[in-house]
């Protein structure tokens, strides 16, 4: 039957959506939108196949919630696919942890599951949760399919996952998951447009935005990342501080008698650029700030972003290509270029107009190392998934 696939992204405070022809394999959506501003004064954006922006959009006034967003987002989206089905809505939903390698059909027991996961990632899973639940609730006989920011890390080596903590606790699973799968699973189908012969060598991707980790893929597989066991591990991101000695937290819960929910909200919320500039968690608005804490949270977010990927290095034996994408890695030529900028000693050289000019190739004729900037498409990713389960 030919119909439509929805996909779903709920965040803290957006929703993405994207409406996909189950007839066709291409990555580009009938169409896609966002409605920013969810808990506050939602604002909605949506743009058809060709990119325009869709002028009628849906009245949110009141809507205080993902529930309530959904609730009247779904009537609109039937009259854009009018006559054609709704087959699936697929999910983003950030921790699958040990039990979901694979996008899964979401059931009462798996939906149980998932929110036992929830405290690994607080800024995400509760509301990745909820909107499975509204769509429950007004389209109840629309099969859901959940893909997980994890399933993409599953092909690492025992070793690549482990932490050095007595094994009954390894078995508990604590373990180092890693995230951003989706987008890692994306760039990874695009790298033979790319890289031709390439494609199965040594890549390391940067995925940098308010959330940012790196991903070490040979083959086009997970090898190694920076996140760990929760999203708050590896690179500085927005708001979250990223690798932190663990003294630090017990200093703060023997000395500063700080509690379990204060720390988390210190270091989810309160850290990363935001915490390092006192300003902003937006790299465009520090970018465009004359002070020395914003400057010193982009050379820090640079520094860190480098050390993370030197770290990555050894699982791959040596780097034949960076390729940066997400907000930050795709649009902002100053982090791309310090970043590189450290990295010369692998043979990192960038020609600095392509990158200025956010080109696809923006490493230097000279540069041992291609560089790359792709933009992610997550949402395909899940889209995919959807046909392949529905089917």
């Amino acid at each position: 039957m030919n119909g439509v696939y929805l996909t779903l992204n709920a965040g803290s405070s957006s929703l993405k959506f994207a409406l996909f022809d189950s007839a066709a394999s291409s990555a580009d959506p009938l169409l896609k939108g966002t409605v920013a501003g969810v808990g506050g004064t939602p604002a909605f954006t949506a743009r058809g196949a060709d990119g325009a922006k869709i002028d009628t959009g849906v009245a949110l006034d009141g809507a205080s919630d993902h529930a309530e967003v959904i609730a009247r987002l779904l009537p609109w989206l039937a009259a854009q696919h009018a006559g054609r089905p709704l087959l699936a809505v697929g999910h983003r939903v950030v921790h699958g942890g040990q039990h979901f390698p694979e996008p899964t059909r979401i059931t009462p027991p798996v939906l149980a599951q998932l929110q036992d996961l929830a405290p690994l990632a607080p800024l995400h899973q509760h509301h990745n949760l909820a909107a499975i639940r509204a769509v429950a609730q007004r389209e109840p006989d629309v099969p859901q399919i959940a893909c997980f920011d994890t399933s993409f890390h599953r092909t690492q080596s025992h070793l690549a996952q482990q932490f050095a903590l007595p094994r009954t606790l390894t078995d508990q699973g604590i373990i180092r998951y890693g995230f951003h799968g989706l987008s890692y699973d994306y760039i990874a189908s695009t790298l033979p447009e790319h890289l031709q012969d390439g494609a199965d060598g040594r890549v390391v991707v940067a995925h940098l935005g308010n959330g940012s980790s790196m991903c070490a893929l040979h083959a086009r597989k997970s090898v190694a990342t920076t996140m760990g066991f929760t999203a708050l591990d590896g690179l500085m991101m927005g708001s979250r501080c990223g690798t932190l000695d663990p003294g630090v937290i017990l200093h703060l819960i023997q000395h500063e008698g700080m509690r379990a929910d204060e720390i988390e909200t210190l270091l989810y919320t309160r850290s990363g650029l935001l915490g390092v500039s006192g300003t902003s968690n937006d790299m465009y608005v520090l970018q465009n700030t004359d002070t020395a804490s914003a400057r010193d949270a982009i050379d820090m977010f640079c520094y860190r972003a480098a050390c993370g990927l030197a770290g990555l290095v050894p699982s791959i034996g040596g780097l034949d290509a960076l390729v940066f994408t997400a907000g930050i890695g795709e649009n902002s030529a100053l982090v791309r270029t310090k970043i590189c900028g450290w990295l010369d000693w692998l043979g990192v050289s960038l020609d600095d107009v392509a990158n200025d000019q956010a080109a696809t190739v923006i490493s230097a004729a000279s540069s041992r190392v291609k560089v790359l900037v792709v933009p992610t498409n997550e949402e395909a990713v899940v889209a995919r998934a959807c046909r392949a389960l529905v089917r």
